[in-house]
C-alpha cells in the first residue's frame, strides 16, 4: 500500500512495524457541536483507508479519540474551552453536552456505514495518562510553568515545524502576539500541556488534581497520550483533517518525540476540505449541513457516501445539492443493477477469456486502492465491470467483493421475490434481447406491464419490479 506522507511530502510504501498489524490513529471530534458533512467526508476517507488494508488481509488496529475537554476556541491557547462555552449557552452541563454530541457523531458514522474504531476513547477517561506524559516531558527539560499553565517549550525541540515545513522563526513572525493571554508565556509557538484552574479558568467545570495544581489538560497532549497507550510509541499511520496539520499535529510530533526519543508516526494521512457551494461551511452562511439535513432532503446516506467516493481524499471537494441528488440517482441505478444480477440464471463455468477478465478487474481494483487510495478510479472500475460481459453470477460476486472497500451496503440489496410465470417472461425477454429479436422482447415486456410490473433494461440484464 502506497500513501502520500504529509511529513515527507511524497508517496511512500507503508512498511508496518509489525505486519500484518497496521496501527492507525485518527483524530476524532471535539464534541461541542453537531458532526457535519465536512467531518463525514474525512471519516469516510479514513474508513476507506482502513477497509483497503483489511481487504488485503492486514489486521488494522484503529483507535480514535473523543475530545471532551481542553480544546479552546483559539488553537494558540487563547479563548475559552469549546465545551464550556457551549454548556453556558445551552443550560446543560459540559458532561451532558459532550454525551449528546458524541452520540450524534456515532449515529452519523453509522449512517454512512463508517466502521467504528476498534477503540473509541474519551479524553476525560485518560487524564492520568496525560499527567504521566507531561511529567515525562518535565523530567527531560521540555516544559516550563507559569501561574496559569504548564507549557511545552518549542525552542527545546530542534525539529519543530518539520510537518508544516515552516521554521520556528517563520512561525513566530506570523503569530499575533496580542492574542496570547498568558503574559509569562515565552513564545507564541509554545503550547499548553496543562491549564490551571485559576484566572480565566477559575470556574472551569471540568478539573482534576495534578502535580501543578487543580486543572485540566490542553488539547494537544491527549492524542499523544492516548495513541501511545493503545498503539505504542511509534504509529504506522496517523490520520486527520488538513486543518490539523500546521498546529495540532505539529505539536503532537514535538511532545511525543521529545518524550520518547523515537519517531512518532511513519505516515501522516491528511484529508482536504469539503466546500459547500464553493465556500467554507459556516452557520453564518447557512450552509452547515448534517446527516439529518441530508435525510430531510430525502437523500439516502449511501448516496452521500457515493458522492464522497468520487473525489480523491487529497483534493478539495465542492458539495452541492444538485451533486448529491445526482449521486442518489446513480446509487439507485447501482441498486437496480445488483437486483438484476440477482435475478439472472445460475452460474455457468467460466471460459479462459472470462476468467482472465475477472482476474484483470480484481487486479486493477487492488492496484487503484493501493496507489494512494485512488477510490474514484476504483469506483470507475466497478462501473466498467457492471457493463462488461462477465457472467452475471461472477459479476455479482466481484462487485460485492469490491464493496468490502467501497462500503456502499450492496450486500443488503435483495433479490425481489417474483412469481414463476413472471420469472419465465423475464427470461424470455433476456433471450429475445440476446437474439436481437426486439419485436418478441417488446411483446413479453407488454405482458409483464399488463400484469402490474415495471420492466427496466440495465447493462446487467432486464430487471422486473412490482409497480
Amino acid at each position: 500500500m502506497k500513501l502520500y506522507n504529509s511529513l515527507s511530502r511524497k508517496i511512500e510504501e507503508l512498511k508496518p512495524l509489525k505486519p500484518p498489524l497496521v496501527t492507525l490513529y485518527a483524530c476524532g471530534p471535539t464534541v461541542y457541536d453537531y458532526t457535519h458533512i465536512g467531518h463525514l467526508r474525512t471519516y469516510t476517507n479514513i474508513d476507506l483507508l482502513r477497509r483497503s488494508f483489511e481487504y488485503q488481509n492486514f489486521n488494522v488496529k484503529h483507535v480514535m479519540n473523543i475530545t471532551d475537554v481542553g480544546h479552546l476556541t483559539g488553537d494558540d491557547d487563547s479563548g475559552e474551552d469549546k465545551l464550556e462555552k457551549k454548556a453556558k449557552g445551552s443550560g446543560k452541563t459540559v458532561w451532558e453536552v459532550a454525551k449528546f454530541y458524541a452520540d450524534f457523531f456515532e449515529k452519523s458514522l453509522k449512517a454512512l456505514n463508517v466502521l467504528l474504531p476498534k477503540q473509541l476513547v474519551k479524553a476525560t477517561d485518560h487524564i492520568k495518562d496525560m499527567i504521566a506524559l507531561i511529567q515525562q516531558l518535565q523530567e527531560k527539560g521540555f516544559t516550563y510553568e507559569t501561574k496559569e499553565a504548564v507549557y511545552f517549550d518549542t525552542s527545546k525541540f530542534s525539529s519543530y515545524g518539520k510537518l508544516s515545513g515552516q521554521k520556528l522563526t517563520e512561525k513566530l513572525q506570523q503569530a499575533r502576539k496580542e492574542v496570547h493571554i498568558d503574559a509569562e508565556k515565552k513564545s507564541p509557538s509554545d503550547f499548553a500541556l496543562w491549564f490551571k484552574k485559576q484566572g480565566r479558568f477559575a470556574d472551569h467545570e471540568m478539573s482534576w488534581e495534578s502535580p501543578w495544581g487543580e486543572g485540566f489538560p490542553g488539547w494537544h497532549i491527549e492524542c499523544s497520550a492516548m495513541s501511545m497507550k493503545y498503539l505504542g510509541e511509534t504509529i504506522d499511520i496517523h490520520a486527520g483533517g488538513i486543518d490539523h496539520l500546521p498546529v495540532h499535529h505539529e505539536n503532537e510530533i514535538a511532545q511525543s518525540e521529545a518524550a520518547t526519543g523515537k519517531p512518532f508516526v511513519k505516515i501522516w494521512f491528511h484529508n482536504e476540505f469539503l466546500l459547500v457551494d464553493g465556500q467554507k461551511m459556516s452557520k453564518s452562511l447557512n450552509n452547515f449541513y448534517t446527516i439529518d439535513d441530508v435525510a430531510k432532503k430525502k437523500i439516502e446516506s449511501m448516496a452521500l457516501r457515493l458522492l464522497f467516493l468520487q473525489t480523491h481524499y487529497r483534493k478539495q471537494m465542492n458539495f452541492t445539492w444538485e451533486a448529491v441528488q445526482a449521486a442518489q440517482l446513480a446509487y439507485r441505478n447501482l441498486q437496480d443493477q445488483i437486483t438484476a444480477l440477482r435475478q439472472q440464471k445460475e452460474r455457468t463455468s467460466l471460459s479462459e477469456d472470462k476468467l482472465s477478465k475477472v482476474d484483470d478487474f480484481r487486479k486493477r481494483f487492488v492496484d487503484a486502492t493501493s496507489s494512494d487510495l485512488q477510490i474514484p478510479q476504483a469506483l470507475a472500475i466497478m462501473w466498467e465491470l457492471l457493463k462488461s460481459n462477465v457472467p452475471s453470477p461472477d459479476k455479482l460476486d466481484l462487485v460485492l467483493d469490491f464493496d468490502q472497500v467501497l462500503g456502499l451496503e450492496l450486500v443488503n440489496v435483495k433479490k425481489e421475490q417474483l412469481p414463476q410465470n413472471i420469472l419465465e417472461l423475464q427470461e424470455k425477454i433476456n433471450e429475445a434481447r440476446k437474439e436481437k429479436n426486439f419485436e418478441m422482447s417488446d411483446k413479453y415486456r407488454k405482458e409483464l406491464e399488463d400484469q402490474g410490473f415495471i420492466v427496466e433494461d440495465t447493462s446487467s440484464g432486464t430487471i422486473v419490479k412490482k409497480k
